[in-house]
């Protein structure tokens, strides 16, 4: 899918970055407008009759008991500042949703401190295949360069090359001082591919709440936080991802753009997860959105109340 060229994604960029992502954060939660570009730009209430805040959490309060585990939610409309949330400052395991900042990252050290790194050929063995990674399977004779790790871990999820590319970084604790520097003072990576996805609810490694991953994801996608060229590569990863077509997407309409990674966890306390960059249309500012779920041991993953969560989501901003 081609990335698409909105005029407005500058704009928001630059409004999107004059606050740190956590006062950023702080300012959607509280219904604020992140800065004047997107003020210009918001509808006046009374155009669209949209549900209420509290229609929109007894519907996912519903939804939730339905499910039989938990739904954390967060989205914003970027051109009014209003956000919706739900359980999105309660922690979740990030599984591999934390593969989107973690490329971020890459693009970051490359920019900033390793001209060439993208460009790097990194070798590996097969005792250092993990499960879950279709592409460095087939490349253990050759292997990827760093770009070609990031785009198999973003579009595939390939867990091999997302172990390969925290080593670019400093393993886990490099990513969560990304974070930091993200002000994000709350995700936080502690262990390596597949481990991190041995997780209970009980559990801070590795783990992320909507609200904060949200707010990271705006800055990274549509911010400053990255360069304009490393921004529209990290979007355009975003766009290739082919694991999230039962999640967020489906609940939107098909002629929307979506930019998405997911995350699954299928054993223990299961999860299913998916963050978004949507753009309702070509002349329309992007929404953020991120859906984390867990549920009881024993039950399966549950894309559809992903899905389901996310047109919720959509509708009491306004868009459906």
């Amino acid at each position: 899918m081609r990335r698409p060229a909105f005029p407005q994604l500058r704009r928001l960029g630059r409004a999107a970055a004059a606050l740190p992502a956590a006062a950023l954060a702080i300012s959607l939660l509280s219904g604020g407008t992140p800065g004047t570009a997107a003020a210009a730009t918001a509808v006046p209430a009374a155009a669209v009759a949209v549900p209420g805040e509290a229609q929109v959490r007894k519907e996912l309060r519903a939804l939730e008991s339905a499910f039989q585990g938990r739904i954390g939610a967060y989205a914003v409309d970027t051109a009014t500042g209003r956000t919706l949330a739900y359980r999105a400052n309660e922690r979740f395991a990030l599984l591999s949703t934390f593969k989107a900042p973690l490329c971020a990252a890459v693009l970051h050290k490359a920019r900033t401190s390793e001209p060439g790194l993208m460009g790097k050929l990194v070798t590996w063995t097969a005792d250092d295949l993990t499960p879950g990674s279709p592409i460095t399977e087939k490349h253990v004779a050759d292997g990827l360069t760093v770009a070609q790790l990031c785009a198999a871990a973003t579009s595939v999820s390939d867990g091999t090359a997302s172990n390969l590319l925290l080593k670019q970084i400093g393993g886990p604790a490099g990513l969560t001082a990304y974070f930091r520097s993200l002000k994000d003072p709350l995700s936080r990576m502690d262990r390596w591919h597949p481990a991190l996805n041995d997780w209970t609810p009980k559990d801070r490694r590795d783990t992320t709440t909507p609200a904060a991953i949200a707010a990271d994801l705006r800055v990274l996608a549509l911010g400053d936080a990255l360069h304009r060229e490393d921004r529209k590569q990290f979007v355009d990863w975003l766009l290739a991802n082919k694991t999230g077509a039962n999640r967020i997407r489906a609940g939107l309409p098909k002629t929307w753009t979506i930019g998405d990674r997911t995350g699954t966890n299928s054993d223990g306390f299961g999860g299913g997860n998916a963050i978004a960059v949507i753009w309702p249309g070509k002349d329309a500012a992007p929404i953020v959105m991120a859906v984390y779920t867990n549920r009881t041991p024993g039950l399966p993953i549950d894309e559809k109340t992903i899905a389901k969560t996310a047109t919720v989501l959509a509708r009491g901003l306004g868009k459906l």
